[in-house]
C-alpha cells in the first residue's frame, strides 16, 4: 500500500495527520505542493499511489492536482469533482438545492444594477460573498441601501473575475453561533458550536469551539449535504433558523479541526486515516 499526502505546509492538522499515521506504522510520503510536476503524458511515479490525501491550502493548486491524479485513475481524497463543488460557494449552493437538501434563500446576479434589484426583493439585511473565497474573509453584511450600493461598487471597481458575480445570501439571525459538523463517509462523526458576538462566527475570526452534539437529525442532514457535493470528508456548515430549523449554509472539502477535537473528543485524524486506509484497500469507491 502505497499512500501520498500533498500538502502546501505542515500546519497543525497536518502535523496530527502524519502523527496519526505514524503512531499506526502506516508508511507515507509527505508531497510539498511547491515541489510537485505532472505531465500530463506520464504519470511516472505518481501511478504507483493507491490514493492521495490531498490537504493543499491553494485551491486552484487542488483542484488541479486531483483533476489530473483522477483522470490518472489514481484515487484521492477528496476527488476533483468535490474540490470543484465546494469550492465555489455558488455550486455547492445550486447541488445542495437539486438535491433538496434545506439552505438559505440565494440569488444571483451579474451586473451591480441586478444586484441591487435582488438584494432589495430579498429584504435588508443580506450577506453577499465571494463565490470563492474562505475563512470568513470578504463577507458583507449589507443593512441598507446605501450599503448595499456601497459595497457594490467596490466590487465593480475591484474588478476581477470573482467580484463580478454577485452571490447574495438572505440573512439568518442565528442564536449567536453556528454549527460545523464533520462527514467521514456516511456518518457525521463529530460537531462543534461556533460561537461569537460577531455576525461570522468562523473561529478563523475568533469563533469559540464547545461541543454540538450530533443528533439523528444532525446526522441526516449532514450526510445529505455530504452526499450532494460528492461526498468524502467533507466539514458541513450549518445554520440555526429560528423558524425552519437547521439550514447548510456551505459545505468544505479541505476541513481544518485542530479546534474541535478537544471540544469534541473524537479523535479526528485518525477518523480521516481510517478512511483514506479504506479508500487504498478498495474497500471504498471514489472515482
Amino acid at each position: 500500500m502505497k499512500i501520498g499526502v500533498l500538502y502546501s505546509r505542515v500546519r497543525a492538522e497536518e502535523k496530527l495527520l502524519f502523527e496519526a499515521f505514524e503512531a499506526r506504522g502506516i508508511a507515507y510520503d509527505k508531497i510539498d505542493d511547491r515541489e510537485a510536476q505532472f505531465d500530463l503524458t506520464n504519470p511516472g511515479v505518481w501511478r504507483d499511489y493507491d490514493v492521495i490525501l490531498e490537504r493543499c491550502i491553494n485551491h486552484s493548486r487542488a483542484l488541479y492536482a486531483l483533476k489530473i491524479l483522477n483522470d490518472w485513475g489514481i484515487p484521492t481524497v477528496n476527488t476533483a469533482y468535490v474540490a470543484d463543488v465546494c469550492g465555489n460557494k455558488l455550486v455547492t449552493s445550486s447541488q445542495l438545492v437539486k438535491h433538496g437538501v434545506p439552505t438559505t434563500r440565494i440569488k444571483v446576479a451579474f451586473t451591480p444594477e441586478s444586484a441591487l434589484q435582488a438584494i432589495e426583493e430579498m429584504g435588508y439585511p443580506v450577506v453577499m460573498k465571494p463565490a470563492i473565497g474562505s475563512w470568513g474573509r470578504l463577507l458583507s453584511k449589507i443593512n441598507d441601501r446605501e450599503a448595499a450600493e456601497a459595497v457594490l461598487e467596490h466590487k465593480e471597481i475591484l474588478g476581477s473575475y470573482h467580484h463580478s458575480i454577485f452571490y447574495i445570501q438572505e440573512y439568518i439571525r442565528k442564536p449567536g453561533r453556528d454549527i460545523r459538523a464533520f462527514v467521514v463517509g456516511d456518518e457525521t462523526i463529530a460537531a462543534i458550536y461556533r460561537h461569537s458576538e460577531h455576525w461570522i462566527t468562523n473561529t478563523a475570526r475568533g469563533g469559540q469551539a464547545t461541543n454540538c452534539p450530533v443528533t439523528p437529525e444532525l446526522n441526516k442532514l449532514c450526510v445529505a449535504a455530504a452526499k450532494a457535493v460528492g461526498g468524502g470528508i467533507v466539514g458541513v456548515d450549518i445554520l440555526e433558523d429560528p423558524e425552519r430549523g437547521y439550514l447548510v449554509n456551505e459545505v468544505n472539502y479541505t476541513i481544518e479541526f485542530r479546534n474541535s477535537i478537544v471540544s469534541t473528543g473524537v479523535d479526528i485524524p485518525n477518523r480521516i486515516v481510517d478512511y483514506v486506509l479504506a479508500v487504498a484497500r478498495g474497500e471504498i469507491k471514489v472515482l
